[in-house]
């Protein structure tokens, strides 16, 4: 499977860089080999290869963030916490469950068993690019999201009037 070209046309490689921040689109299916390693595809490699990304869970999945989306992130939820609309355990759970990673000469990325667990990564896996961050899918976790997400899709597009 492979990404929309005209979206990559619109914005670069791997995204590129949109107000700022790095935007990732595409869909592609990897194996994960014997020692937890899986190949970020190449129109993803270029900000992990470059500086560290943070691998931590997400949803049903692995959320993969640069250095930059990470912090954001990890700024929104402290404001939260800061604010009382969350906990400090949140902040915690957070923080406890993230793996800072970085890609090899071969554009991989090694996995933390913990965290393939949670994700239930085994052989194939599915990486799509979900605009501010990569998610790093279970095959069939993602065949099943796909089912739900269609739907949700629709419904989005038509409220905005699209």
């Amino acid at each position: 499977m492979g990404g929309s070209g005209l979206v990559w046309a619109a914005v670069g490689p791997y995204g590129g860089r949109w107000k700022d921040v790095d935007v990732f689109v595409g869909t592609f299916e990897h194996s994960l080999d014997d020692k937890g390693r899986v190949v970020l595809p190449r129109s993803f490699r270029e900000p992990f290869t470059a500086s560290y990304g943070y691998l931590t869970q997400f949803d049903r999945c692995l959320g993969l963030w640069t250095e930059e989306g990470f912090r954001e992130m990890a700024d929104r939820l402290i404001e939260k916490v800061r604010t009382r609309e969350t906990t400090q355990d949140a902040l915690r759970a957070f923080s406890a469950n993230a793996e800072t990673v970085r890609a090899d000469g071969q554009g991989r990325i090694t996995i933390a068993p913990r965290l393939r667990g949670f994700a239930d990564l085994q052989g194939g896996t599915v990486l799509i690019g979900a605009i501010d961050r990569i998610e790093i899918w279970n095959t069939a976790r993602w065949q099943d999201q796909t089912a739900t997400a269609d739907d949700s899709y629709v419904k989005a597009v038509t409220a905005l009037g699209l």
